[in-house]
């Protein structure tokens, strides 16, 4: 597994204490210079599509499934795993000193055609909407609401793993001369 970053949520987490657990996969589509991502327009944020795997999946599985829900599109394959982010914070549970997140990012490429989202009640509040987004518009975007303070905990990792894939897929276009 190749680690991409470590990024603490909140300062003063004991990251070697008693530890929960969760494991998310991510995919990233690329066609050209856009990213299949889900847009809140309540949050006005992007994101990739994935989400954390339940009992027993494997990320092919949890890969699967979370594409389908939030985007409402099929996996046509999944391909190398591009890298993972840690994310430590506080946990909600009681007797636990740290929540380590450990998010896997597959290239992926998606169907034509469209089935129905299922997504959660808390997708459903944020109005999640799949959508074909130029990749340096969304990093503006992400950037702007991350400095206003109003940011959900996760968008950091967003942000990075933007601007890795701007940096290391892209690397023949710059900002300024990409069309």
């Amino acid at each position: 597994m190749n680690i991409l970053t470590e990024i603490h949520r909140s300062p003063g987490v004991n990251i070697t204490g008693k530890t929960v657990y969760r494991t998310a996969v991510k995919g990233v589509v690329l066609r050209d210079h856009t990213l299949l991502m889900v847009y809140s327009p309540k949050m006005d944020e992007y994101d990739f599509p994935g989400g954390g795997l339940h009992g027993g999946e494997t990320h092919a599985e949890g890969l699967h499934r979370e594409i389908q829900e939030e985007c409402g599109m099929l996996l046509a394959s999944m391909g190398a795993e591009m890298g993972a982010v840690i994310e430590y914070d506080f946990p909600m549970e009681p007797g636990y000193d740290v929540f380590k997140m450990t998010s896997h990012y597959y290239h992926c490429e998606v169907q034509d055609g469209l089935v129905p989202q299922q997504l959660e009640d808390y997708e459903e509040e944020l109005g999640l909407i799949p959508v074909w987004v130029d990749i340096d518009q969304a990093i503006q975007c992400n950037r702007i609401l991350l400095q206003s303070g109003n940011a959900p905990k996760w968008l950091k990792k967003e942000i990075f793993v933007l601007e890795y894939i701007r940096q290391t897929l892209l690397p023949h276009q710059t900002p300024e001369t990409s069309p």
